[in-house]
Protein backbone atom coordinates (compact mmCIF):
# COMPACT_ATOMS: atom_id res chain seq x y z
CA UNK A 1 0.00 0.00 0.00
CA UNK A 2 1.17 3.36 -0.86
CA UNK A 3 1.35 6.57 0.89
CA UNK A 4 -1.20 9.27 1.47
CA UNK A 5 -1.02 12.50 2.16
CA UNK A 6 -3.53 15.50 3.77
CA UNK A 7 -2.72 18.77 2.06
CA UNK A 8 -5.12 21.59 4.47
CA UNK A 9 -5.73 25.11 2.66
CA UNK A 10 -6.19 27.28 5.47
CA UNK A 11 -7.60 30.45 2.91
CA UNK A 12 -6.61 33.63 5.59
CA UNK A 13 -4.33 36.55 4.80
CA UNK A 14 -3.66 40.11 6.56
CA UNK A 15 -3.90 41.62 2.99
CA UNK A 16 -3.61 40.29 -0.13
CA UNK A 17 0.13 40.76 -2.03
CA UNK A 18 0.41 42.14 -5.31
CA UNK A 19 1.41 39.36 -7.21
CA UNK A 20 -0.79 36.52 -5.65
CA UNK A 21 -3.51 35.00 -7.47
CA UNK A 22 -4.17 32.35 -4.82
CA UNK A 23 -7.48 31.41 -3.10
CA UNK A 24 -6.98 33.82 -0.65
CA UNK A 25 -8.95 36.29 1.23
CA UNK A 26 -8.44 39.43 3.50
CA UNK A 27 -11.78 39.34 5.70
CA UNK A 28 -12.53 37.71 8.47
CA UNK A 29 -15.72 36.97 8.06
CA UNK A 30 -17.09 35.69 5.11
CA UNK A 31 -20.71 35.39 5.49
CA UNK A 32 -22.55 31.60 6.23
CA UNK A 33 -20.21 30.71 8.84
CA UNK A 34 -17.33 31.00 7.19
CA UNK A 35 -14.81 33.23 9.30
CA UNK A 36 -11.64 32.51 10.75
CA UNK A 37 -13.06 31.54 14.35
CA UNK A 38 -15.21 28.85 12.82
CA UNK A 39 -12.36 27.98 10.22
CA UNK A 40 -10.64 24.79 12.11
CA UNK A 41 -14.64 23.17 12.43
CA UNK A 42 -15.52 24.05 8.90
CA UNK A 43 -12.02 22.13 8.11
CA UNK A 44 -12.76 19.32 10.54
CA UNK A 45 -16.28 18.75 9.23
CA UNK A 46 -14.99 18.23 5.83
CA UNK A 47 -12.40 15.84 6.79
CA UNK A 48 -15.33 13.82 8.26
CA UNK A 49 -17.42 13.81 5.38
CA UNK A 50 -14.08 12.78 2.96
CA UNK A 51 -13.50 9.60 5.28
CA UNK A 52 -17.13 8.72 5.29
CA UNK A 53 -17.28 9.18 1.34
CA UNK A 54 -13.90 7.02 1.43
CA UNK A 55 -15.74 3.97 3.56
CA UNK A 56 -18.52 4.14 0.73
CA UNK A 57 -16.56 3.60 -2.15
CA UNK A 58 -14.26 0.65 -0.02
CA UNK A 59 -11.39 3.01 -0.36
CA UNK A 60 -8.59 2.05 2.20
CA UNK A 61 -5.77 4.19 2.58
CA UNK A 62 -3.00 3.44 5.09
CA UNK A 63 -2.01 5.97 7.93
CA UNK A 64 -1.37 9.58 7.30
CA UNK A 65 2.39 10.00 6.62
CA UNK A 66 2.53 14.02 5.77
CA UNK A 67 0.56 16.62 6.18
CA UNK A 68 0.59 20.08 5.19
CA UNK A 69 -0.99 23.69 5.51
CA UNK A 70 -0.77 25.60 2.91
CA UNK A 71 -3.03 28.99 2.22
CA UNK A 72 -3.06 31.86 2.77
CA UNK A 73 -1.87 32.21 5.55
CA UNK A 74 -2.35 29.27 8.09
CA UNK A 75 -0.57 30.71 10.62
CA UNK A 76 -3.57 34.15 10.41
CA UNK A 77 -5.08 31.17 12.87
CA UNK A 78 -4.08 30.46 16.39
CA UNK A 79 -1.90 27.84 16.62
CA UNK A 80 -4.03 25.52 18.77
CA UNK A 81 -6.90 25.56 15.45
CA UNK A 82 -3.36 23.96 13.51
CA UNK A 83 -3.15 21.73 16.47
CA UNK A 84 -6.56 20.59 16.51
CA UNK A 85 -7.11 19.78 12.84
CA UNK A 86 -3.91 17.76 13.89
CA UNK A 87 -5.92 15.46 15.50
CA UNK A 88 -9.01 15.17 13.43
CA UNK A 89 -6.39 13.72 10.49
CA UNK A 90 -4.86 11.08 13.26
CA UNK A 91 -8.37 10.34 15.06
CA UNK A 92 -9.85 9.81 11.56
CA UNK A 93 -7.15 8.40 9.48
CA UNK A 94 -4.41 7.46 12.12
CA UNK A 95 -0.48 8.96 11.53
CA UNK A 96 2.36 6.88 10.47
CA UNK A 97 5.58 6.46 12.98
CA UNK A 98 7.65 9.99 12.30
CA UNK A 99 4.98 11.62 10.00
CA UNK A 100 6.28 14.82 8.57
CA UNK A 101 3.68 17.90 9.47
CA UNK A 102 4.60 21.52 7.93
CA UNK A 103 2.57 24.69 8.21
CA UNK A 104 3.41 27.51 6.00
CA UNK A 105 4.00 30.60 7.57
CA UNK A 106 4.52 34.28 7.24
CA UNK A 107 7.26 35.92 9.63
CA UNK A 108 4.55 38.57 10.35
CA UNK A 109 2.38 35.98 11.85
CA UNK A 110 4.95 33.99 14.64
CA UNK A 111 6.61 34.18 17.20
CA UNK A 112 8.53 31.97 19.76
CA UNK A 113 5.70 31.25 22.00
CA UNK A 114 3.39 30.47 18.88
CA UNK A 115 5.97 27.82 17.19
CA UNK A 116 6.54 26.36 21.06
CA UNK A 117 2.87 25.38 20.64
CA UNK A 118 3.07 23.99 17.26
CA UNK A 119 5.88 21.86 18.71
CA UNK A 120 3.67 20.45 21.63
CA UNK A 121 0.66 19.90 19.12
CA UNK A 122 3.04 17.90 16.76
CA UNK A 123 4.00 19.91 13.79
CA UNK A 124 7.46 19.57 13.12
CA UNK A 125 8.02 21.42 9.92
CA UNK A 126 7.35 25.78 9.45
CA UNK A 127 8.45 26.96 5.93
CA UNK A 128 8.64 30.76 6.08
CA UNK A 129 7.52 32.99 3.20
CA UNK A 130 10.92 34.61 2.92
CA UNK A 131 10.69 35.89 -0.26
CA UNK A 132 13.70 38.32 -0.76
CA UNK A 133 16.22 40.07 1.83
CA UNK A 134 16.10 42.73 -0.06
CA UNK A 135 13.44 45.47 1.43
CA UNK A 136 12.87 46.85 -2.23
CA UNK A 137 12.22 43.60 -3.25
CA UNK A 138 9.98 42.92 -0.95
CA UNK A 139 7.46 46.42 -1.22
CA UNK A 140 6.94 45.21 -4.93
CA UNK A 141 6.25 42.13 -3.84
CA UNK A 142 3.67 44.27 -0.96
CA UNK A 143 5.31 41.53 1.86
CA UNK A 144 5.19 43.43 5.16
CA UNK A 145 7.78 41.51 6.94
CA UNK A 146 11.64 42.46 6.88
CA UNK A 147 14.72 40.50 6.98
CA UNK A 148 14.80 40.62 10.21
CA UNK A 149 11.93 38.91 11.08
CA UNK A 150 13.32 36.17 8.91
CA UNK A 151 16.02 36.27 10.60
CA UNK A 152 14.68 35.88 14.36
CA UNK A 153 11.18 33.37 13.60
CA UNK A 154 14.06 30.55 11.56
CA UNK A 155 16.25 30.76 14.75
CA UNK A 156 13.66 30.72 17.28
CA UNK A 157 12.18 27.49 15.19
CA UNK A 158 15.88 25.93 14.84
CA UNK A 159 16.45 26.62 18.31
CA UNK A 160 12.94 24.60 19.10
CA UNK A 161 14.21 21.83 17.26
CA UNK A 162 11.41 22.37 14.29
CA UNK A 163 12.80 21.66 10.98
CA UNK A 164 12.81 25.02 8.59
CA UNK A 165 12.95 25.63 5.27
CA UNK A 166 12.57 29.26 3.43
CA UNK A 167 10.89 29.78 -0.03
CA UNK A 168 12.25 32.60 -1.82
CA UNK A 169 10.82 34.38 -5.30
CA UNK A 170 13.00 35.37 -7.86
CA UNK A 171 12.10 37.49 -11.23
CA UNK A 172 10.53 40.15 -9.45
CA UNK A 173 9.95 44.03 -11.47
CA UNK A 174 13.26 45.41 -10.86
CA UNK A 175 15.15 42.95 -8.90
CA UNK A 176 18.79 42.75 -9.71
CA UNK A 177 21.00 39.92 -10.32
CA UNK A 178 22.92 40.95 -7.47
CA UNK A 179 19.70 41.60 -5.90
CA UNK A 180 19.34 37.88 -5.91
CA UNK A 181 22.45 36.83 -4.96
CA UNK A 182 22.24 39.21 -1.82
CA UNK A 183 18.52 36.40 -1.15
CA UNK A 184 20.35 33.16 -1.55
CA UNK A 185 22.98 34.13 0.39
CA UNK A 186 20.43 35.60 3.32
CA UNK A 187 18.81 32.12 3.42
CA UNK A 188 22.35 30.07 3.56
CA UNK A 189 23.25 32.31 6.32
CA UNK A 190 20.04 31.26 8.27
CA UNK A 191 21.42 27.73 8.07
CA UNK A 192 18.37 26.39 7.11
CA UNK A 193 18.37 22.78 5.34
CA UNK A 194 16.07 23.54 2.84
CA UNK A 195 15.13 26.00 0.03
CA UNK A 196 12.83 26.30 -2.52
CA UNK A 197 13.09 29.19 -5.11
CA UNK A 198 10.41 30.16 -7.84
CA UNK A 199 10.02 32.22 -10.24
CA UNK A 200 7.51 34.84 -10.28
CA UNK A 201 4.47 34.04 -12.24
CA UNK A 202 2.82 37.12 -13.04
CA UNK A 203 -1.11 37.01 -13.45
CA UNK A 204 -2.91 39.54 -15.62
CA UNK A 205 -5.80 40.26 -13.12
CA UNK A 206 -3.08 40.30 -10.41
CA UNK A 207 -2.49 44.67 -8.46
CA UNK A 208 1.14 43.57 -9.97
CA UNK A 209 0.08 42.21 -13.13
CA UNK A 210 -1.95 45.30 -13.90
CA UNK A 211 0.58 47.35 -13.45
CA UNK A 212 2.95 45.98 -15.40
CA UNK A 213 0.34 46.12 -18.59
CA UNK A 214 0.13 49.79 -17.77
CA UNK A 215 3.70 50.25 -18.23
CA UNK A 216 4.35 51.21 -14.16
CA UNK A 217 6.59 47.86 -13.49
CA UNK A 218 9.00 46.16 -16.22
CA UNK A 219 7.86 42.68 -17.16
CA UNK A 220 9.70 39.60 -15.84
CA UNK A 221 12.43 38.52 -18.50
CA UNK A 222 12.63 34.81 -19.31
CA UNK A 223 16.94 35.44 -20.04
CA UNK A 224 16.54 36.99 -16.52
CA UNK A 225 14.65 34.46 -14.79
CA UNK A 226 16.82 31.34 -16.46
CA UNK A 227 19.70 33.13 -14.87
CA UNK A 228 18.75 33.65 -11.47
CA UNK A 229 17.57 29.92 -11.51
CA UNK A 230 21.47 29.17 -12.52
CA UNK A 231 22.72 30.84 -9.82
CA UNK A 232 20.53 29.80 -7.32
CA UNK A 233 21.28 25.96 -8.74
CA UNK A 234 25.08 26.89 -8.17
CA UNK A 235 25.10 28.47 -4.76
CA UNK A 236 22.74 26.42 -3.42
CA UNK A 237 24.29 23.53 -4.29
CA UNK A 238 27.80 24.25 -3.22
CA UNK A 239 26.30 24.79 -0.34
CA UNK A 240 25.42 21.37 0.60
CA UNK A 241 21.88 21.92 -0.74
CA UNK A 242 21.00 19.61 -3.62
CA UNK A 243 18.35 19.94 -6.29
CA UNK A 244 15.69 16.84 -5.83
CA UNK A 245 12.73 19.02 -7.31
CA UNK A 246 13.09 22.08 -9.93
CA UNK A 247 12.14 24.28 -7.88
CA UNK A 248 13.49 22.39 -4.11
CA UNK A 249 16.92 21.93 -2.83
CA UNK A 250 17.65 20.40 0.02
CA UNK A 251 20.70 18.83 2.47
CA UNK A 252 20.26 15.47 2.21
CA UNK A 253 17.10 13.35 4.16
CA UNK A 254 16.18 17.02 4.63
CA UNK A 255 13.72 17.07 1.27
CA UNK A 256 9.89 17.99 1.93
CA UNK A 257 8.39 14.39 1.94
CA UNK A 258 5.16 16.20 1.48
CA UNK A 259 6.37 17.52 -1.70
CA UNK A 260 7.75 14.71 -3.01
CA UNK A 261 4.53 12.59 -2.53
CA UNK A 262 2.91 15.29 -5.02
CA UNK A 263 5.48 14.02 -7.66
CA UNK A 264 5.76 10.39 -7.07
CA UNK A 265 1.42 10.61 -7.81
CA UNK A 266 0.74 9.09 -4.13
CA UNK A 267 -3.17 9.19 -2.69
CA UNK A 268 -3.94 12.97 -1.02
CA UNK A 269 -6.80 14.60 0.49
CA UNK A 270 -7.56 18.34 -0.28
CA UNK A 271 -9.16 19.77 2.70
CA UNK A 272 -10.20 23.54 2.47
CA UNK A 273 -11.73 26.16 -0.45
CA UNK A 274 -10.02 25.44 -3.23
CA UNK A 275 -8.15 22.56 -2.47
CA UNK A 276 -7.38 19.47 -4.74
CA UNK A 277 -7.67 15.53 -4.18
CA UNK A 278 -6.25 12.49 -5.85
CA UNK A 279 -6.64 9.02 -5.77
CA UNK A 280 -4.53 5.88 -7.31
CA UNK A 281 -6.12 3.82 -4.62
CA UNK A 282 -9.60 3.07 -6.59
CA UNK A 283 -7.37 1.82 -9.55
CA UNK A 284 -9.46 -1.03 -11.06
CA UNK A 285 -12.61 -0.39 -9.68
CA UNK A 286 -15.60 0.35 -12.21
CA UNK A 287 -16.32 4.04 -10.74
CA UNK A 288 -19.01 4.62 -13.29
CA UNK A 289 -17.81 7.31 -14.33
CA UNK A 290 -16.40 7.86 -18.12
CA UNK A 291 -12.46 9.15 -17.90
CA UNK A 292 -11.67 12.32 -19.34
CA UNK A 293 -10.42 10.76 -22.43
CA UNK A 294 -13.39 9.25 -23.58
CA UNK A 295 -15.51 11.89 -21.78
CA UNK A 296 -17.44 15.19 -23.58
CA UNK A 297 -14.63 17.68 -23.24
CA UNK A 298 -15.11 19.64 -20.18
CA UNK A 299 -14.47 22.65 -18.49
CA UNK A 300 -10.60 23.27 -17.50
CA UNK A 301 -9.77 22.96 -14.25
CA UNK A 302 -8.74 25.52 -11.89
CA UNK A 303 -5.37 26.89 -12.19
CA UNK A 304 -2.89 25.76 -9.54
CA UNK A 305 0.31 26.87 -8.06
CA UNK A 306 3.07 24.51 -7.18
CA UNK A 307 1.77 23.63 -3.79
CA UNK A 308 -1.33 22.32 -5.56
CA UNK A 309 -3.65 25.24 -4.24
CA UNK A 310 -6.74 26.20 -6.53
CA UNK A 311 -6.89 29.79 -7.41
CA UNK A 312 -10.33 29.51 -9.51
CA UNK A 313 -12.62 31.89 -7.75
CA UNK A 314 -16.01 30.52 -9.12
CA UNK A 315 -18.82 28.72 -6.99
CA UNK A 316 -20.91 25.46 -8.02
CA UNK A 317 -24.48 25.41 -7.96
CA UNK A 318 -24.38 21.63 -7.49
CA UNK A 319 -21.63 21.07 -4.47
CA UNK A 320 -22.97 16.86 -4.21
CA UNK A 321 -20.15 14.71 -5.95
CA UNK A 322 -22.58 11.72 -5.86
CA UNK A 323 -25.37 13.45 -7.84
CA UNK A 324 -23.01 14.77 -10.28
CA UNK A 325 -21.03 11.78 -10.99
CA UNK A 326 -20.99 9.14 -9.14
CA UNK A 327 -24.83 7.67 -9.42
CA UNK A 328 -25.20 9.88 -13.17
CA UNK A 329 -22.83 8.42 -15.63
CA UNK A 330 -22.77 9.32 -19.27
CA UNK A 331 -23.64 5.90 -21.25
CA UNK A 332 -21.10 4.65 -24.07
CA UNK A 333 -18.29 6.87 -23.31
CA UNK A 334 -15.42 4.32 -23.12
CA UNK A 335 -13.70 1.99 -20.32
CA UNK A 336 -14.73 3.58 -16.28
CA UNK A 337 -12.04 1.23 -14.89
CA UNK A 338 -10.44 3.98 -12.59
CA UNK A 339 -6.64 4.82 -13.55
CA UNK A 340 -6.79 8.15 -10.61
CA UNK A 341 -9.96 10.60 -9.97
CA UNK A 342 -8.90 14.06 -9.36
CA UNK A 343 -11.08 16.00 -7.39
CA UNK A 344 -11.09 19.91 -6.49
CA UNK A 345 -13.06 21.54 -3.48
CA UNK A 346 -15.66 24.65 -4.24
CA UNK A 347 -13.11 27.67 -4.09
CA UNK A 348 -15.80 30.01 -2.16
CA UNK A 349 -15.23 29.62 1.64
CA UNK A 350 -19.14 30.98 1.81
CA UNK A 351 -20.08 28.25 -0.89
CA UNK A 352 -17.68 25.77 0.64
CA UNK A 353 -19.31 25.77 3.92
CA UNK A 354 -22.93 26.12 2.31
CA UNK A 355 -22.28 22.76 0.72
CA UNK A 356 -21.40 20.83 3.67
CA UNK A 357 -23.82 22.53 5.64
CA UNK A 358 -26.61 20.52 3.45
CA UNK A 359 -24.49 17.23 3.79
CA UNK A 360 -22.74 17.25 0.74
CA UNK A 361 -18.64 16.77 0.05
CA UNK A 362 -17.61 20.06 -1.17
CA UNK A 363 -16.24 19.13 -4.28
CA UNK A 364 -16.78 21.93 -6.96
CA UNK A 365 -16.39 18.95 -9.66
CA UNK A 366 -13.76 15.78 -10.34
CA UNK A 367 -12.67 14.00 -13.14
CA UNK A 368 -11.53 10.13 -13.51
CA UNK A 369 -7.94 10.23 -15.16
CA UNK A 370 -7.89 7.98 -18.50
CA UNK A 371 -4.87 6.82 -20.24
CA UNK A 372 -3.71 10.06 -22.20
CA UNK A 373 -4.05 12.05 -19.06
CA UNK A 374 -2.42 9.33 -17.00
CA UNK A 375 0.61 8.81 -19.32
CA UNK A 376 1.02 13.10 -19.10
CA UNK A 377 1.36 12.72 -15.56
CA UNK A 378 3.44 10.15 -15.34
CA UNK A 379 5.80 11.89 -17.73
CA UNK A 380 5.56 15.16 -16.37
CA UNK A 381 6.28 14.36 -12.58
CA UNK A 382 8.92 12.17 -13.28
CA UNK A 383 10.63 14.91 -15.18
CA UNK A 384 10.39 17.14 -11.99
CA UNK A 385 12.98 14.81 -10.60
CA UNK A 386 17.05 13.77 -10.58
CA UNK A 387 16.03 10.34 -10.96
CA UNK A 388 13.99 11.06 -14.11
CA UNK A 389 11.65 8.45 -15.89
CA UNK A 390 11.87 4.65 -16.70
CA UNK A 391 12.16 3.61 -20.20
CA UNK A 392 10.95 0.39 -19.29
CA UNK A 393 7.69 2.71 -17.66
CA UNK A 394 7.72 4.63 -20.26
CA UNK A 395 7.00 1.73 -23.05
CA UNK A 396 4.94 -0.18 -20.96
CA UNK A 397 2.40 2.92 -19.77
CA UNK A 398 2.36 3.99 -23.42
CA UNK A 399 1.87 0.73 -25.11
CA UNK A 400 4.89 1.34 -27.57
CA UNK A 401 8.15 2.51 -27.04
CA UNK A 402 9.71 5.71 -27.22
CA UNK A 403 10.87 7.14 -30.70
CA UNK A 404 14.62 6.97 -30.51
CA UNK A 405 15.51 9.78 -32.69
CA UNK A 406 13.25 12.30 -30.94
CA UNK A 407 15.13 11.12 -27.33
CA UNK A 408 18.76 11.59 -28.96
CA UNK A 409 17.53 14.64 -30.48
CA UNK A 410 16.52 15.99 -27.00
CA UNK A 411 19.97 14.53 -25.53
CA UNK A 412 21.41 16.19 -28.34
CA UNK A 413 20.31 19.70 -27.28
CA UNK A 414 21.42 19.11 -23.97
CA UNK A 415 18.26 18.69 -22.87
CA UNK A 416 18.11 15.08 -21.80
CA UNK A 417 20.57 12.51 -19.88
CA UNK A 418 20.73 9.01 -20.50
CA UNK A 419 21.34 7.13 -17.53
CA UNK A 420 21.13 3.18 -18.43
CA UNK A 421 17.96 2.65 -18.85
CA UNK A 422 16.45 6.18 -17.43
CA UNK A 423 16.15 9.87 -18.97
CA UNK A 424 17.10 12.47 -17.07
CA UNK A 425 16.98 16.33 -16.92
CA UNK A 426 19.95 18.11 -17.39
CA UNK A 427 20.10 21.72 -16.17
CA UNK A 428 18.97 23.16 -19.21
CA UNK A 429 16.73 20.76 -19.45
CA UNK A 430 15.03 21.72 -16.23
CA UNK A 431 14.97 25.31 -17.59
CA UNK A 432 13.19 24.04 -20.66
CA UNK A 433 10.86 21.54 -18.92
CA UNK A 434 8.05 22.31 -20.33
CA UNK A 435 9.49 21.58 -24.21
CA UNK A 436 11.02 18.52 -22.86
CA UNK A 437 7.88 16.80 -22.03
CA UNK A 438 6.00 17.72 -25.21
CA UNK A 439 8.37 15.86 -26.88
CA UNK A 440 8.73 12.83 -24.96
CA UNK A 441 5.10 12.66 -25.20
CA UNK A 442 5.54 12.96 -28.28
CA UNK A 443 8.19 10.24 -28.59
CA UNK A 444 5.39 7.93 -27.53
CA UNK A 445 2.57 9.36 -30.19
CA UNK A 446 0.72 11.72 -27.62
CA UNK A 447 0.82 15.12 -29.13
Amino acid sequence: MGSYQVYIHVPFCMRRCGYCDFNTYTARDLGGGASREHYADLAIQEMRMVRDWQTSRGLIEPPVSTIFFGGGTPTILPAQDLVRMVEAVADLWGLSPGAEITTEANPDTVDRTYLEQLLRGGINRVSFGMQSAVPSVLATLDRTHTPANVTTDVAAAQDLGLRASVDLIYGTPGERLEDWRTSLQAALDLGVDHVSAYALTLEPTTKMGRAVRRGQLPAPDDDDEAAKYEMADDMLSQAGLNWYEISNWARPGQESRHNLGYWHNVDWAGIGPGAHSHYRALEGQDTGMAPVDAAREQEPMPSVSPGFRATGTAAVQDADPGARWWLSPEPGLGERRARAIRSWDIAHPRDWAAAMDAGHVPWQDAELLGFRQDLEETVMLALRLPEGLGLDRLTRQAGRPADPKILRDLVDQGLLLPVRDRIQVTRRGRLLNDLVIDQVLEAVGIR
